[in-house]
C-alpha cells in the first residue's frame, strides 16, 4: 500500500473527531472541546490539501494570506483567528453528521423505491411530486437529494423514445428537484444556511424564525410550479397518453416521513430536555439515527447486524469521508475566510467612515436577497459571502426589525444562489445529470425563476418587517 492513500484513508478520522468535539462543546465541553475541534479541523485541512485541486487550494492560500494580514495589523488577531477556526469547525462537524445519514439513506431500498415512485408520476403530477420529493429528501440528504432523485429521474426519462419529449422531461424533472431542494435552505434546521444565519444574526433562534421561513419555502415551491405550468414547452406533436401510476402516496412516502419525523421530533426533544442549541441537537442525533437505521436495514437478513453496522461505520470513516475531502476543504475555508475577512473589514470600514447604519433598513434587507446570488455568480460560496457580509450589518435591533426578518432575507438569497450559481454543488449536479454546462443549468434553466422569485421574496421580507 502506498503512503498517500494510507494517509488519505486514515485522515477520515479527523472530520469525525471534529464532529465529536463540537458535540462535546455544545453540551458544555467548553474551551478544551473547542480547541480540540480546531486542532482536528486544521489537521484535516492540512492533509486534504496534499492532493487538492488548485481551485480548492486557492482558498487555503487566501486563508493563509488573511491570517498573516490579521497578525500584522491587529493586536487582538488571536480572537479573530479563533472565531474563524471555530466557524470552519462547526461547518465540518455538521457536514460530517449529515454525511452519515446520507450514507445510510443510499443503501435503503425503501428510500430508493420512494424516489422511483416520484419519478414515475404522470406529467400532470410529476413536477409537484418531484418538487415535494426534492424538498423532503433535501431535508435529510441536502444536495445529495439531487444526486439520488436526479439519477432516478434521468433514468426514467431515458426510457422515453421521443428525443424532444425526453429533452424537455429531463430538464423539467431536474429543475423540479433542484427547486424543491433549494426551498429547504430557507428553513431547515439541518442546513448550512440556517446554522450560519442564526449564529451570525444577534437574537436569532431557529424556533423563532422557522414559521416565516417556512412561508418563504412555500413561495419558492409554489412559484416554481406556477412558472412551470405557465411556460410549459410546446411539443411539435402531442405526447402519447400515459396510464396513471398505481400505488398509494402515503405508503410510498412513509419511510421518508417516518425518518423525518424521527429526526425533527428528536431534535425538539433534545432541545427541550437538555437546553442544548438546535445545532448541537442535530449533530448529536443525526449520526445516532444513521447508525440505528443501518442496523435496522440488516435485521431482515438475520444474524450479523452488529458486525455489519460496525463495518459500515468503519467504511464511512475510512472511505466515504476521505472521498469528501474536496468538499470538506472548501466548506471549512469558506467559513474561515468569511469569518476572518469580516473581522478585518469591520475596523477598516470604521476607519474609512463607512457606516451601514445610515442605509435604510428595508434597502439592506432587499439587498441581501439579491447580493448573495449575485456573488454566487462570481464563485463565492454562500457560506463565504454570508459570513463576510452579515457581521458588517447593523444588528436587527438597530435596524428596528425582528431577527427573523433578517434571517428570512439571508436564507431567501441563499436559496436563489442554490439554483443559479454554477459553482454550487446543486447546480453542478443538475448540469451533470442533464448533460449541460453548469452555467446553463443555473442561468438558462433557473435565471427567470430566480428573477421572479427574487421579487416575490423581496416583497415578502418587506411585508414581514411590518408584521413582526
Amino acid at each position: 500500500m502506498t503512503r498517500i492513500p494510507e494517509i488519505t484513508r486514515l485522515a477520515g478520522i479527523l472530520p469525525a473527531a471534529v464532529m465529536l468535539c463540537v458535540i462535546w462543546a455544545e453540551y458544555g465541553g467548553g474551551r478544551i472541546a473547542a480547541i480540540l475541534a480546531g486542532i482536528f479541523a486544521l489537521a484535516a485541512v492540512a492533509v486534504f490539501s496534499l492532493d487538492a485541486r488548485f481551485s480548492r487550494l486557492a482558498f487555503v492560500l487566501i486563508g493563509i494570506e488573511l491570517t498573516v494580514w490579521a497578525m500584522l495589523s491587529h493586536d487582538g488577531w488571536q480572537a479573530g483567528l479563533a472565531a474563524a477556526i471555530a466557524s470552519g469547525s462547526l461547518i465540518v462537524a455538521l457536514f460530517t453528521a449529515l454525511s452519515a445519514i446520507r450514507s445510510a439513506a443510499v443503501s435503503s431500498q425503501e428510500i430508493l423505491e420512494t424516489g422511483r415512485f416520484l419519478a414515475r408520476q404522470p406529467p400532470g403530477l410529476r413536477y409537484v411530486a418531484l418538487t415535494v420529493g426534492g424538498h423532503l429528501f433535501g431535508l435529510i440528504l441536502l444536495y445529495g437529494s439531487i444526486a439520488l432523485l436526479g439519477s432516478l429521474a434521468t433514468d426514467s426519462a431515458a426510457r422515453e423514445p421521443d428525443p424532444e419529449i425526453r429533452r424537455h422531461r429531463t430538464r423539467r424533472m431536474l429543475v423540479a428537484i433542484q427547486r424543491g431542494f433549494a426551498a429547504t435552505l430557507t428553513w431547515s434546521p439541518l442546513g448550512f444556511s440556517m446554522v450560519i444565519s442564526t449564529s451570525l444574526v444577534p437574537g436569532a433562534d431557529w424556533s423563532l424564525v422557522a414559521l416565516p421561513c417556512l412561508v418563504s419555502a412555500g413561495l419558492l415551491m409554489f412559484g416554481g410550479w406556477a412558472l412551470d405550468t405557465a411556460f410549459k414547452p410546446r411539443l411539435s406533436q402531442p405526447a402519447p397518453p400515459r396510464p396513471p401510476e398505481t400505488g398509494r402516496w402515503l405508503i410510498h412516502l412513509r419511510p421518508l416521513l417516518i425518518l423525518l419525523s424521527a429526526v425533527i421530533a428528536g431534535v425538539v426533544a433534545l432541545r427541550l430536555l437538555t437546553g442544548v442549541e438546535v445545532i448541537g441537537a442535530v449533530m448529536s442525533l443525526v449520526p445516532a439515527v444513521a447508525i440505528a437505521w443501518i442496523f435496522i436495514q440488516r435485521l431482515p437478513s438475520g444474524a450479523g447486524s452488529l458486525r455489519y453496522t460496525g463495518t459500515r461505520i468503519a467504511g464511512f470513516v475510512t472511505r466515504e469521508l476521505p472521498g469528501y475531502r474536496g468538499e470538506i476543504l472548501l466548506l471549512f475555508m469558506a467559513a474561515f475566510i468569511g469569518s476572518l475577512g469580516s473581522f478585518l473589514l469591520v475596523p477598516l470600514m470604521a476607519d474609512l467612515g463607512l457606516d451601514l447604519s445610515a442605509v435604510p433598513p428595508m434597502l439592506i434587507l432587499v439587498a441581501l436577497i439579491w447580493i448573495i446570488p449575485l456573488t454566487g455568480q462570481l464563485g463565492m460560496n454562500p457560506i463565504l459571502s454570508v459570513s463576510l457580509l452579515v457581521p458588517l450589518l447593523p444588528p436587527p435591533e438597530a435596524m428596528g426589525v425582528s431577527p427573523a426578518v433578517v434571517v428570512g432575507a439571508i436564507t431567501g438569497g441563499w436559496a436563489l444562489s442554490g439554483v443559479t450559481s454554477p459553482f454550487t454543488a446543486s447546480v453542478l449536479l443538475a448540469g451533470s445529470l442533464g448533460q449541460v454546462p453548469p452555467r446553463h443549468a443555473g442561468l438558462v434553466w433557473n435565471g427567470p425563476y430566480a428573477g421572479v422569485m427574487g421579487l416575490v421574496l423581496s416583497l415578502w421580507v418587506l411585508l414581514l418587517a411590518q408584521i413582526l
